[in-house]
C-alpha cells in the first residue's frame, strides 16, 4: 500500500504544478499581446506538466488495480 500512496502523493503533487501551468498560460493569453515571446515556452510547460500528471495518474489506477 505504500506504493499507492506514494503514488498518490505524486499525484497531488502534479496535479498542483499542471494548475499552475494552466494559470500561467491563462495569465499569459489575458496579457496578449504583451509578452507574446512567452506563448511556446509558457505553453510547452503546461502540456508538460499536464502529461506528466495524465501519466502518473494512469501509474496510480494500475497500481490500485494490482492492490485489489
Amino acid at each position: 500500500m505504500a506504493d499507492v500512496d506514494t503514488l498518490k502523493a505524486e499525484v497531488r503533487k502534479l496535479n498542483a504544478k499542471a494548475t499552475q501551468a494552466k494559470m500561467d498560460l491563462h495569465d499569459l493569453s489575458e496579457e496578449l499581446p504583451t509578452n507574446w515571446e512567452r506563448i511556446l515556452d509558457v505553453a510547452r510547460t503546461a502540456h508538460d506538466a499536464h502529461a506528466a500528471l495524465v501519466a502518473a495518474r494512469k501509474s496510480l489506477a494500475d497500481a490500485q488495480a494490482a492492490a485489489s
